[in-house]
């Protein structure tokens, strides 16, 4: 995976503009959660992601090859994620319903158990939960975004899941 998204940065910077789709998709999830956990509101998170990869292509020449452009891309994504908190920090949450999970539906009760997981977790343990549990990503392949060892994801996912049941077991939750 890594050796095709680096091609697919290569022909990017060499003009070749279809090549963004592939680096998109195989990228903006890692982005987003990184960028969610700092908001923490959907849709200021949905509008950093892409301001994130605007970002990342104006200054697609100052990324090293070989490096983690994942890792890269969280870097610019938490920047901005950091910088919209300050500019805006009296500003009320966009996310409607935010309490909607006590009514009781299954699709209420996911943005419950986002949040929770959200305040109880650290950055690392949610991307990871998300990434690996939400998004479908095999744990290597989330090792090579966050560039952390294979075991590592393995035990920060399992260490976050036990978390997340043991709280979830205790408040009488979903």
């Amino acid at each position: 995976m890594r050796e095709k998204l680096e091609q697919s940065i290569e022909k990017l910077k060499a003009g070749d503009h279809s090549a963004f789709d592939f680096i998109y998709e195989r990228t903006h999830l890692s982005v987003y959660y990184a960028v969610l956990y700092i908001v923490k509101d959907k849709m200021h998170a949905e509008d950093l992601l892409q301001e994130t990869f605007v970002k990342a292509i104006r200054n697609l020449h100052q990324y090293e090859a070989g490096t983690n452009f994942a890792a890269w891309l969280r870097t610019i994504g938490k920047s901005l994620a950091y910088n919209f908190l300050k500019k805006n920090r009296r500003e009320t949450p966009t996310d409607f319903d935010a309490e909607s999970y006590k009514y009781g539906t299954y699709e209420t009760q996911l943005p419950y158990i986002f949040d929770v997981a959200a305040k109880l977790l650290s950055e690392t343990e949610y991307e990871i939960l998300m990434l690996c549990q939400v998004s479908g990503y095999k744990r290597r392949e989330v090792a090579a975004m966050l560039g952390l060892p294979v075991g590592t994801v393995t035990w920060k996912n399992n260490e976050a899941l036990k978390k997340l049941k043991n709280h979830l077991q205790k408040e009488g939750g979903v």
